[in-house]
């Protein structure tokens, strides 16, 4: 039902949500970090890759799922979503040099974003657990509904993440507030780092 409902507001939405969170993405070289991360496909990391960040990281993921009303869960149960999202946060994370050691600021974003929602869908438009305009499917060939699954929201996620971490050369406070449209302010950055430290802190 859930992903129904996520499906039809997709459909509604303008194909351009104005506002700062559309902006923030629609700078020149973003498509084509974009379809550069299209084109790998997706990841088939081993779990078991990196036991001990696994075994540190999914009780906090199935909290904050736990958090969630049992209808906008996603059809499996807790602990497979968990592993769903944490496979795709430290697989797509290794991909990219800022973030290889920094999966950890990917879970923040997510918590901040949409509190794990998959289905979650923001004022201005955003989609997902990364909140994703839903502008860029058009652009790059997707369909909409393609921003609720989570290994492809979290795919065009970390590689907006990574290149703003990339372009502000490591600044944290730079690059995020870049990612929320909100560059020049510590309000975002702040808030996620500040989740960063008090829950996803190895």
């Amino acid at each position: 039902m859930a992903r129904a409902l996520a499906v039809l507001a997709l459909l509604l939405l303008p194909l351009v949500a104005g506002e700062s969170h559309a902006q923030r993405q629609q700078e020149p070289g973003l498509e084509k970090v974009l379809r550069n991360a299209l084109s790998q496909g997706p990841c088939f990391e081993d779990k078991y890759d990196d036991v001990v960040w696994y075994a540190l990281m999914q009780p906090r993921v199935e909290q904050r799922l736990k958090r969630r009303p049992p209808d906008l869960r996603l059809g499996e149960d807790i602990s497979a979503t968990a592993q769903r999202i944490l496979r795709a946060v430290h697989c797509e994370s290794r991909k990219h040099p800022m973030l290889r050691e920094r999966p950890q600021l990917v879970l923040a974003v997510i918590d901040v974003e949409s509190a794990f929602d998959p289905f979650a869908v923001s004022y201005a438009g955003a989609v997902g657990l990364m909140q994703v305009m839903p502008f860029w499917p058009t652009h790059l060939g997707l369909q909409r509904r393609d921003l609720i699954d989570i290994e492809m929201n979290i795919r065009m996620g970390t590689s907006i993440l990574a290149h703003y971490l990339e372009r502000e050369r490591g600044d944290y406070f730079r690059a995020l507030g870049r990612y929320n449209g909100s560059l020049g302010k510590r309000t975002y950055p702040d808030l996620v780092l500040g989740r960063l430290q008090s829950r996803w802190h190895r």
